[in-house]
């Protein structure tokens, strides 16, 4: 399996401060699987060699307006949780793009992501087949939320996905494995940082 960096983009979800970094609001529920796989070493390692590759580069992050009036009065579930923690609120820092993932001259920035799955509010589908994208490679938060969200409607959109396995993390090393060893198999080729390093045609 070759992967053409010509119409393969590598799509970083939330690497935002609330996950990523300490103080951040979410970074507490994360850490534990974060510092298992390396997630960040890992991730680091692949956008460097995509990049220099010709990979197209992309980072989803999302943001609300303070007031969270974009998901409505009465959240439940995972974004509840976001709600009463008052997180990833646009211009502030637990919103920002950590710092050592910053977007790069080149990279793109996913504009509009209010949900889980950064097709469903965005104009990702619209960006990646006027560059003639076919293969979407993805790595983030969290591993059975966001990431496996985007990996399904990747799927069913027709594109090629590979995820990174060892540069996800959920909020629970059950919950990580578990989507790893069940439902990433179904909509996706599941691949180590590692492996994919290996197949970037260069």
């Amino acid at each position: 399996m070759t992967i053409d960096p010509k119409t393969t983009a590598l799509v970083l979800i939330e690497y935002q401060n609330e996950f990523v970094s300490e103080g951040g609001v979410l970074h507490g529920a994360v850490a534990d699987v974060m510092d298992r796989t390396d997630m960040l070493t890992n991730t680091h390692e692949v956008v460097q060699a995509a990049r220099d590759a010709g990979v197209t580069i992309m980072h989803a992050p999302i943001t609300f307006a303070s007031g969270y009036n974009e998901i409505g009065s009465h959240p439940y579930g995972i974004l509840k949780g976001v709600v009463d923690g008052n997180a990833f609120v646009k211009g502030t820092w637990g919103a920002a793009i950590v710092d050592s993932l910053a977007p790069q001259p080149g990279d793109i920035v996913v504009e509009g992501k209010r949900g889980l799955d950064t097709f469903a509010s965005t104009n990702l589908d619209f960006i990646l087949r006027s560059k003639g994208i076919t293969t979407l490679v993805l790595g983030g938060f969290l591993t059975n939320c966001c990431v496996e969200s985007t990996m399904r409607s990747g799927y069913e959109n027709g594109y090629r996905v590979l995820t990174l396995t060892d540069c996800v993390a959920g909020t629970s090393i059950e919950e990580h494995d578990n989507a790893i060893k069940y439902d990433y198999p179904m909509f996706s080729q599941p691949l180590s940082a590692k492996e994919f390093l290996s197949e970037l045609a260069v």
